[in-house]
């Protein structure tokens, strides 16, 4: 049975934007997430038991208390949840998840931001576009480009997008360039500061992120191999749509 249970007090917000961060190509969306939540000193919010979620406990170095893999953190003075997740999610279960958060942001008034990797192998700094369903406000409000060619977005992400459009509610979907095999700091710190920043009106040190490039990179490196070994449609990232054709 698909669950999305409170852990604490309720949160008292009015218009939250919801930033996803499900792992996938480049383990973008995740990194920029682990570090809004580390940013603004997030608290632990809900558990996430969507069907098909693995059924695993998640432990962290000095705490003795087991967590589910999937969690909602919230900062009630900057009205923004974020969802972070320590697992890859499997293809049998996107319908379920996408389904089960979807409900959870419509019945909390939530505007969700879902984050994806476009494969590139660049030499410039990244470059980020971004999408919309339902009346969600343009992206180019906020400076964010639109896709230069077709595309399709999939995993988790695409899942996600998938169903927002199907509702007709409100969404944004941020892509940015990032690198095919291997975490990528810079990427995620384009994302926040040029896409999720703008749109959930916040100011973070995303400087931090890059100082520490290599740290992340080392210890993100046995994550993303997990992530390797996972179907390429289990994975969220976007991909031209000549690459379907």
């Amino acid at each position: 049975m698909s669950e999305i249970r409170r852990q604490g007090p309720e949160a008292e917000l009015e218009d939250p934007v919801l930033v996803e961060g499900f792992p996938g190509i480049g383990l973008v969306g995740k990194i920029a997430t682990d570090h809004l939540i580390d940013q603004l000193d997030m608290r632990y919010y809900a558990s996430v038991h969507c069907d098909g979620l693995p059924r695993i406990g998640i432990y962290r170095g000095g705490s003795t208390t087991i967590q589910p893999p999937v969690r909602l953190y919230v900062s009630e003075a900057e009205d923004v949840i974020a969802l972070q997740s320590d697992v890859p999610i499997s293809t049998q279960a996107l319908e379920s998840v996408a389904g089960c958060l979807t409900s959870w942001a419509v019945d909390h008034d939530a505007t969700p931001v879902y984050l994806s990797g476009l494969p590139s192998q660049r030499d410039d700094p990244p470059k980020l576009f971004g999408v919309t369903t339902g009346d969600a406000n343009a992206v180019d409000t906020y400076g964010i480009d639109s896709p230069t060619e077709d595309g399709v977005i999939s995993g988790p992400t695409g899942a996600l997008l998938n169903r927002a459009a199907e509702l007709g509610t409100d969404s944004f979907g941020l892509v940015v360039e990032c690198s095919p095999q291997f975490p990528d700091p810079e990427a995620a710190s384009i994302l926040l500061e040029d896409g999720i920043c703008p749109i959930a009106d916040v100011e973070l040190d995303v400087e931090a992120l890059i100082d520490r490039a290599g740290e992340i990179q080392e210890q993100r490196q046995a994550f993303a191999e997990r992530m390797r070994e996972v179907e390429s449609a289990e994975s969220t990232q976007a991909q031209p749509l000549r690459m379907y054709q």
